[in-house]
């Protein structure tokens, strides 16, 4: 029930800013842990539209002193990203302890900032001279204009680690693949699935050398080929990834509004940790 994700969310965070060492201005009328609820909750049940949950959470009596739209707009705006990263962080320990076939899968998918058309008037990310924020979506045979969410999840599903990347960045050449920018703080003897895209045969040996076993899909050309069987054993693995990114997804709008690139951001941010909350409740079930 959604009174119960409002609970859960507050708590949790609640525990982790005491934990983290968090201390609010005693003046605040909101604590800082009820400003993260309220984005949160917008990002959850009413398509990041702040105002939705500020009033939801103000009506329902779960947030009494609940500030003004630009008040908390401005308060939201001022908790470090250090601060979401830190609960992303505590969430996805989690879904890790109870991950017991230490396997992960990674993709990518993208999230327009505009639509093509209006490329030229796009002020959230300015044209650049080598449109690196412009990238291609094989699946629908189109372009996009934005962010692409490199994401890496458990074998069921719950988001483990993600990173935010220019839409241009893929992992095809000449980019340096955004998933070598993950810490894959994951225990030895790990597994992770990838496409083709992903194919490095000197990155699976670095990563074999510290335990964990990188396995992507091979192309036909490929020097290292995988049995028939293998191949399809990983395809079906995959398959939770794409669930988990439909899942996200859906929480989208149909278009994410933000003035400033840290506003679209963080709003990215929110909908990956409202995510993590219901894979969290989900676990709990």
């Amino acid at each position: 029930m959604m009174e119960d994700a409002i609970v859960l969310i507050y708590c949790l965070c609640e525990e982790f800013l005491r934990t983290y060492g968090w201390a609010d201005d005693p003046q605040a009328r909101m604590s800082a842990a009820e400003v993260m609820t309220t984005s949160l909750v917008a990002a959850a049940y009413y398509g990041g539209k702040i105002e939705l949950g500020r009033l939801y959470l103000k009506n329902h009596g779960y947030v009494p002193r609940m500030l003004g739209k630009s008040r908390l707009n401005r308060r939201l705006h001022a908790i470090p990203e250090a601060v979401w990263q830190g609960l992303f962080s505590v969430l996805a320990g989690s879904f890790k302890a109870m991950n017991l076939t230490q396997e992960y899968i990674v993709d990518s998918f993208p999230v327009p900032a505009c639509d093509n058309i209006r490329i030229r008037r796009c002020r959230l990310y300015p044209k650049t001279e080598g449109d690196d924020f412009r990238g291609w979506i094989a699946s629908k045979r189109r372009y996009f204009y934005g962010l692409r969410v490199h994401l890496l999840v458990s074998a069921t599903g719950e988001p483990v680690e993600f990173c935010l990347a220019p839409g241009a960045q893929s992992d095809l050449p000449p980019f340096r693949p955004p998933f070598r920018e993950f810490a894959l703080d994951l225990p030895q003897g790990s597994v992770i699935y990838a496409d083709k895209l992903y194919n490095d045969y000197h990155y699976e040996d670095l990563l074999r050398e510290v335990g964990i076993e990188f396995k992507p899909l091979r192309k036909k050309n490929s020097k290292r080929p995988r049995e028939g069987w293998e191949t399809y054993l990983m395809q079906h693995a995959r398959k939770q990834i794409e669930t988990s990114i439909s899942q996200i997804t859906s929480l989208f709008p149909k278009s994410i509004h933000a003035v400033t690139p840290r506003g679209f951001e963080l709003k990215l941010f929110c909908f990956l940790l409202a995510f993590a909350f219901q894979s969290l409740r989900c676990q709990g079930a």
